[in-house]
């Protein structure tokens, strides 16, 4: 098996023991990230209806600082898109799912993003 793909594998381990855990719910919905190796995306998700109440990534232009799409800056920039979006759906609350991936970098920087943002987990 290649390395990667073995790299993908025990992540979706990680993440699959996670979600048997955690879930979210109209008061606290599960922010969801995900991250790519260019991008990174983030999601409130109500799991008990299925939907999703608000969403940011670096995608956007809104979100970008400095036109890069891959930085910490960026990250933290997206979190806070996140929590603003929240706060006018009167969401205050969030469970983190950080899916899988360490609690470093870019995870790490949109999660204090969406703290300063005014979001609580």
């Amino acid at each position: 098996m290649a390395k990667t793909a073995k790299k993908v594998e025990l992540r979706d381990r990680r993440r699959v023991r996670v979600r048997k855990k955690i879930s979210g719910s109209v008061e606290r919905p599960r922010l969801a990230v995900f991250r790519s190796s260019r991008y990174i995306y983030a999601q409130l998700i109500d799991d008990a209806a299925g939907h999703t109440l608000a969403a940011a990534s670096s995608r956007e232009e809104a979100a970008r600082v400095d036109g890069k799409s891959m930085s910490v800056a960026t990250a933290g920039r997206v979190g806070e898109l996140l929590a603003e979006r929240a706060k006018s759906k009167k969401v205050v609350n969030a469970v983190f799912d950080r899916a899988g991936y360490r609690y470093h970098g870019r995870v790490a920087a949109l999660a204090d993003g969406a703290r300063k943002g005014g979001l609580q987990f």
